[in-house]
């Protein structure tokens, strides 16, 4: 009985955030179009929305630890679910995320994703797309910012292990920026591939920063260490054994 009534509650929740979604794409569409402030104010709305409804509607909680990123830096994030996304993009000033080109032809993310400047690679031509967007930055196209990339390069199911990609060194090599790695363990409650949302304490920190100049052996095994470690003790805290 109680799993079918979280089950009921989650589709409600489901449901509600994407005729939300809709609703805040089209009142904020007028100021999204002329400037990019119009853009994230959109979207730190719908995550605001999201998070508080998550708590009331599922007892889903979340928290922030660490400090979240104030200048331009490259942000190293585990990825386990679209709350860490909403987690990350809320505590940060000017977050935009690597991601899929696919999700350019959604409606409403595509167009405010591209609007607050997240960066389009195509699969298969990561390389590619990062060079773009290195001549881009350099050129003026694309705003300075907080650049979030997800190092596993797709959402890793808790307890599941798949290596961390060479493009994350790239950034940070040719970027010459601090790295800031972040660890997660929103996945135990906001699973992908199903609608049932889990009540408990959805946590994104933000770990130390890895200065610039490492390279590249030295910082992919310093970021991976770092950022597994801490996941898995998050995930451990919640409860998870896996």
């Amino acid at each position: 009985m109680m799993s079918a009534v979280r089950w009921g509650i989650s589709l409600v929740f489901v449901l509600q955030n994407a005729v939300m979604m809709l609703l805040v794409g089209v009142v904020f569409l007028p100021w999204a179009l002329v400037s990019t402030k119009g853009a994230r104010a959109a979207c730190k709305f719908y995550c605001i929305w999201v998070l508080w409804t998550a708590h009331w509607m599922l007892g889903l909680r979340h928290e922030i630890r660490g400090t979240p990123p104030a200048g331009e830096m490259l942000i190293a994030a585990k990825h386990q679910s679209f709350l860490d996304i909403i987690m990350i993009f809320n505590a940060s000033p000017a977050a935009k995320f690597i991601m899929k080109r696919e999700i350019l032809w959604t409606p409403v993310i595509g167009l405010y994703a591209y609007r607050i400047g997240c960066v389009p690679v195509n699969r298969g031509k990561r390389g590619q797309a990062i060079k773009k967007m290195l001549e881009d930055v350099k050129s003026g196209v694309t705003a300075a910012g907080q650049l979030v990339i997800y190092s596993q390069g797709t959402r890793v199911t808790p307890g599941e292990k798949k290596p961390y990609k060479v493009g994350t060194f790239a950034l940070y090599d040719q970027m010459e920026q601090v790295c800031l790695p972040v660890a997660t363990n929103a996945g135990l409650f906001w699973p992908k591939g199903t609608i049932r949302r889990k009540p408990g304490l959805a946590v994104v920190e933000f770990l130390a920063p890895i200065p610039a100049g490492l390279g590249q052996a030295e910082f992919m095994a310093r970021l991976e260490r770092e950022v597994e470690t801490r996941s898995d003790a998050l995930m451990a805290e919640a409860g998870f054994d896996g």
